[in-house]
């Protein structure tokens, strides 16, 4: 954020991501069954985003759209959401998408200021309207920023994060490890030109820009803790930045596929969506995706260890660890009151063309990159199975299973 898009807004960015998948698939003039997404920081003039920004592009402009929100789950729920309409036949196509222009997010305003400008709203006379101006003090006429605190317990995720941390025992080595093998990944992919058919250059932007080409463990070890000043494993390094970004997936039936002469890079087979307590065990906030991918995998009938590629969101590398750590271990597992263990992760297959702590992480928007990431990845192979995991705010997680 307030980097190179300091200036733009959600529209802005999201009108990029929909016009360069437009584009790229040659949907000028077609209506699609809707389209679906959102933001989770709006402006009270967004309250219909996604149908006033595909209104500004090529496609019919009779393809309708909707606003929905779920914290950093929006983009992956967007895309089910979609292929669920899909699978039930009620449309053959739609566009899947996420945006988050942090750099623009509204303030809030104190109580007292808001009630002073409603009541000044209502007056009739300037000496009236005067009046009411008048009445809040110097404090309270000043902005409130985003803190992105969680309501039920007044701690931001951060901080819930570094409770895991030392709950699960994750050590800071292991964290700045996973956040240097995320970096190490990612350049390589943009080396390699992996993302060049699928990202959209952005007002004089063309690559992440979170990206850290030059970092390494000894630079990782230097940074100081972000949130426990005093005994935080918690960085500014294994940790996410607040971020300005937007993406956007196109699904559709095989038959709407082929009848477009489109490529099938993959299907969406499984998903589930979870819950958990975190107000009590404050250790768990980032942890609903242990009971979404037990659920998911026994009604695919498989083991943790049966995917080829997993693409975990990396929120916090402390919340990737741990919620790794409960899903391999019996005894763990058996405290989330799970029957047991649910396999194993090859490290090697995971995250392998870089994750969030790379690519950084707007809210709505890592959804999309990451169903698109692994999809290419599938096709690319020519067959298997992925494995998704995403985190999310407010104690919830979702995940997914994309084959080929």
């Amino acid at each position: 954020m307030n980097t190179a898009y300091a200036d733009k807004g959600n529209q802005d960015l999201l009108l990029s991501a929909l016009n360069g998948l437009i584009d790229r698939y040659q949907l000028t003039g077609k209506l699609l069954g809707e389209v679906a997404g959102g933001a989770v920081i709006k402006h009270i003039s967004e309250s219909n985003l996604i149908r006033e920004t595909v209104m500004n592009t090529s496609l019919d402009p009779a393809t309708p759209a909707c606003d929905l929100q779920q914290a950093c789950d929006t983009g992956i729920e967007a895309a089910i959401y979609i292929g669920n309409k899909i699978a039930l036949g009620q449309i053959e196509s739609g566009i899947a998408c996420g945006v988050e222009a942090m750099s623009n997010i509204p303030f809030e305003s104190s109580p007292k200021l808001r009630k002073a400008l409603l009541k000044a709203n209502k007056e009739k006379s300037a000496f009236g309207k005067l009046k009411h101006l008048l009445s809040p003090s110097l404090k309270d006429w000043m902005p409130i920023p985003y803190k992105g605190q969680e309501p039920k317990t007044g701690l931001v995720m951060g901080e819930h994060t570094e409770i895991t941390a030392k709950y699960y025992q994750i050590s800071r080595e292991d964290q700045d490890q996973l956040a240097f093998k995320s970096h190490q990944n990612m350049a390589k992919a943009y080396e390699e030109g992996f993302f060049n058919d699928m990202i959209t250059p952005a007002f004089g932007l063309e690559k992440d820009n979170n990206l850290r080409l030059d970092t390494s463990l000894e630079k990782l070890a230097q940074l100081k803790p972000a949130f426990d000043k005093q005994n935080g494993t918690l960085t500014a390094g294994n940790s996410t930045p607040f971020t300005d970004g937007a993406s956007a997936v196109l699904l559709a039936s095989e038959e709407w596929a082929k009848a477009n002469n489109l490529p099938i890079l993959a299907y969406i087979t499984f998903s589930e969506i979870a819950g958990i307590e975190y107000v009590e065990n404050r250790q768990n906030l980032l942890l609903a995706p242990v009971f979404a991918a037990d659920r998911m995998l026994k009604k695919a009938g498989m083991n943790l260890e049966d995917f080829d590629y997993y693409e975990i969101h990396e929120a916090f590398a402390a919340q990737v660890l741990a919620t790794i750590k409960i899903w391999e271990n019996d005894d763990l597992a058996k405290k989330f009151r799970l029957e047991k263990a649910l396999g194993k992760i090859d490290r090697n297959k995971l995250n392998v063309k870089g994750g969030s702590l790379a690519a950084a992480h707007p809210f709505a928007a890592t959804g999309g990159r990451i169903i698109a990431t692994l999809a290419k990845l599938l096709n690319q192979k020519g067959s298997g199975k992925g494995f998704i995991s995403i985190c999310a705010a407010r104690g919830q997680g979702v995940t997914m299973i994309i084959e080929k």
